[in-house]
């Protein structure tokens, strides 16, 4: 074959190859409700309108948002803590969690699952509270903790048809994922990782956290 047709042949090869790139970039486009993309492309927000609240300040502006590992240990011992904060500050300040399953973490993301399953049908809390008082039957663990999250749905009394169908969901799963990315957008790496007001929070201590409440109150 001569060089010239050689040279035509591979220039229309990679013209081929371009405008064949292009139409399936479209189409993907295309494909791509216009709310996710948005979604995806709008990750790093602190707290979104459907973020999980553990309670409401009416009026209140201040936000406590905790990105937490139901697997976490050092999550279950923060637990305690952010109980009394919401005990003394819950009716000035607002509470949120956003998920942050750690992959290391077996269960962790069932658990995230669990939870928003219950929050479904309106029992978030409780289930919150279920998963931290029980981590030491599931947590630390390499077996599925399938059938105990949903032992606990039971005891929870609520329609376990529409929670299964939750907790099978990819649109669960996709909204635990969202909060994994705006925790990874804001810097988070670990838990429990919490901002008050958009601010880290480092803490030790109840007096940390309190301290820091309290100064987030008074700006």
């Amino acid at each position: 074959m001569a060089p010239v047709t050689r040279t035509l042949l591979t220039a229309f090869a990679v013209i081929t190859l371009i405008i064949g790139a292009g139409v399936y970039l479209s189409v993907r486009d295309r494909g791509t409700p216009a709310a996710a993309q948005a979604q995806v492309e709008d990750v790093g927000r602190l707290v979104r309108d459907n973020s999980r609240r553990l309670n409401t300040a009416p009026g209140s502006d201040v936000n406590f948002v905790e990105f937490l590992d139901f697997e976490c240990e050092a999550c279950r011992a923060a637990f305690p803590l952010v109980e009394q904060l919401r005990a003394e500050y819950g009716d000035r300040v607002n509470f949120v969690v956003r998920y942050f399953p750690i992959q290391s973490h077996f269960n962790a993301e069932r658990a995230a699952r669990a939870v928003e399953a219950a929050a479904q049908q309106g029992e978030f809390e409780p289930m919150y509270k279920k998963m931290y008082e029980t981590q030491s039957q599931w947590g630390e663990q390499q077996t599925p903790a399938d059938a105990l999250f949903r032992g606990f749905a039971t005891e929870l009394g609520v329609d376990l048809v529409a929670f299964d169908a939750a907790y099978q969901d990819p649109a669960t799963l996709d909204r635990i994922n969202l909060d994994v990315a705006d925790g990874k957008a804001l810097g988070v790496q670990g838990t429990p990782t919490i901002f008050l007001d958009g601010n880290r929070v480092n803490f030790r201590t109840y007096e940390d956290l309190s301290t820091a409440v309290d100064q987030a109150l008074n700006e």
